[in-house]
């Protein structure tokens, strides 16, 4: 991944994420983070603690992979080395960052991976990272796979049958 902040920062997938994340998702939704896969979160390597700065979470559905529930911990993104900070900006930030790096890791496993976005920086941060927006208000996807287009058009129909997600 082009402008890579490892290995200060590292972004994985982790099976117990709801307990990892929840945290961080409780402070921006005021609810605990779902506890069924898939959670991906960005840690910050810190005297050999991983700290949580960022996660996402995706619901598998059929060949799909909804993503939903973003958040950063503002609180210790302001801990950081300021050179780090900087680094993480000109990366786009860290949403920006462990997205792209959660389209490369699940690319191989889904060929459509959506978003519902109701918040106006996300939407740009997830166009930069190549979704497209959708006819529907507010579902982007991001075709990993050369797929048909009539399967494309019903897998965006499937999504867009969830509701927000």
């Amino acid at each position: 991944m082009a402008g890579s902040l490892e290995p200060h920062i590292v972004v994985e997938e982790v099976t117990d994420g709801g307990n990892v994340g929840n945290a961080i998702f409780r402070l921006r939704y005021r609810a605990d983070a779902p506890d069924f896969p898939h959670h991906v979160i960005a840690f910050w390597n810190h005297g050999g603690q991983k700290i949580p700065l960022c996660y996402i979470h995706f619901t598998a559905q059929g060949q799909a992979l909804l993503g939903g529930g973003a958040c950063v911990d503002n609180r210790v993104l302001r801990r950081l080395p300021a050179e780090l900070r900087t680094a993480i900006r000109q990366a786009g930030g860290l949403y920006k960052y462990s997205l792209a790096w959660s389209v490369q890791h699940f690319a191989p496993r889904f060929p459509a991976i959506f978003g519902y976005c109701g918040d106006a920086l996300a939407e740009r941060t997830d166009l930069a990272v190549g979704f497209k927006k959708t006819e529907h208000p507010r579902l982007l996807v991001y075709f990993t796979q050369k797929i048909p287009e009539s399967e494309q058009r019903d897998l965006i129909a499937q999504a867009h049958a969830v509701g927000p997600f």
